[in-house]
């Protein structure tokens, strides 16, 4: 088993957070994307959507997409369980999950791909041959970004971690969407006292740093 990860990119950072919760050391080979050695010819024969992180077992399969890496582990290793172990928490967390991917990182996304000059005719990730930017998309992003942002605080007012009292993968979601959004100098205002609350304490946490 071999996880292709990425040292700043926010998708590998899921996983490596994820596996750090749960105590997993797995074996990782980094593809650098500076030099775009995701889309090239060897990472392309292992992932042909040229993303990463990818997760390729001794038999030749290979899972993609950060999530779906993440759902394989905690199968494999339930404790400590990170997606919930009641029908309702698991829902509460698959919900929110889902939200901040598209309300959050995809507004992120939308307004870091469309602006910088490295992502010219690369508005999308992987390997889809010559993407345009469309100036449009930032715009709506940022606005997005901002609607996302007030709510996910009044959430946090009456919440200690995003779906009740213990932390989740919805946590790490949320932990590395608001550090890739600051990252790429997208607004984080100070007056959201509930969700720097909550982002000083995920943050505190020994497997941030992964």
């Amino acid at each position: 088993m071999k996880l292709y990860d990425a040292a700043w990119a926010p998708s590998p950072r899921r996983v490596r957070i994820f596996l750090a919760e749960k105590g997993i050391e797995v074996p990782r080979e980094e593809i650098d994307l500076k030099s775009s050695e995701q889309l090239g010819d060897e990472y392309l024969a292992i992932n042909p959507r040229g993303a990463v992180p990818a997760l390729a077992f001794d038999d030749g399969e290979v899972l993609c997409e950060s999530a779906a890496i993440c759902r394989y582990f905690e199968a494999e290793y339930p404790d400590p369980p990170l997606f919930g172990t009641t029908p309702r928490e698991i829902g509460r967390i698959a919900s929110w999950t889902r939200r901040i991917e598209g309300d959050g990182y995809v507004a992120v996304v939308y307004a870091y791909r469309n602006t910088r000059p490295v992502f010219k005719d690369r508005a999308i990730v992987g390997n889809f041959g010559a993407v345009p930017q469309i100036p449009e998309l930032a715009t709506r992003g940022v606005a997005m970004w901002r609607c996302f942002l007030e709510a996910f605080d009044r959430h946090l007012a009456t919440h200690h971690w995003v779906t009740g009292e213990s932390y989740s993968f919805a946590d790490i979601t949320a932990l590395v969407t608001l550090d890739f959004a600051r990252g790429v100098k997208l607004e984080v205002p100070q007056r959201l006292t509930n969700l720097w609350r909550w982002h000083e304490e995920a943050s505190a946490r020994p497997s941030a740093g992964a």
